[in-house]
């Protein structure tokens, strides 16, 4: 791997249904998030989360966030749209607020990866079929090396999931667990 990787995750807010499992999950993303620290690489952590300016913008076209903003869902000082406190972020960080299902779309999250250098993107998160799918195909269009962690990923539905994860990602992505990154990161 050149170049320090990054790790953006995505928190799970009362919109994202919670994975089977969904603590041995965050223990795995935990797990992953200190060894991809202990081999100096930085750590990104995105949130989906609305203010009023935010779901007054959104047009009642988009399908999914126009619902969102008409139920005035998923406001920025909710509790639900905080990142999961196993997970927290820590001094040097990277903590970006999206208001859609990408990680770069409606952030500053691409130049702040572009100051630091990075070019190399480890993804977890919740929905494999949401955010995952949106930033994975965003990040890879933008050029940057990417690994989808198929262990620290989730989605409400299996068969969507085993489906992005095995015949999808591929093309785009390195598709590793959580140990092979753990290799990965020891090798380099």
């Amino acid at each position: 791997m050149s170049g320090p990787p990054c790790w953006p995750w995505t928190s799970r807010t009362e919109s994202s249904p919670s994975p089977p499992d969904s603590d041995a999950l965050v223990e795995r993303v935990g797990s992953a998030v200190a060894d991809v620290r202990a081999a100096g690489g930085t750590i990104g952590h995105v949130r989906v989360a609305f203010t009023e300016d935010d779901w007054a913008a959104v047009p009642g076209t988009n399908k999914s966030f126009g619902a969102v903003a008409a139920a005035k869902m998923l406001h920025d000082e909710n509790p639900a749209s905080r990142i999961d406190e196993r997970l927290t972020p820590r001094d040097g960080d990277i903590v970006v607020r999206k208001i859609r299902y990408g990680s770069l779309s409606t952030t500053d999250l691409h130049e702040q990866l572009r100051v630091r250098g990075i070019d190399t993107l480890v993804l977890a998160g919740i929905s494999t079929s949401g955010v995952v799918l949106s930033t994975l195909v965003d990040t890879a269009d933008r050029d940057y090396r990417v690994y989808v962690l198929s262990d620290g990923t989730a989605d409400p539905d299996p068969e969507t999931h085993r489906v992005l994860l095995g015949k999808v990602f591929p093309s785009r992505a390195h598709v590793i667990s959580t140990t092979e990154l753990r290799e990965l990161l020891r090798t380099t």
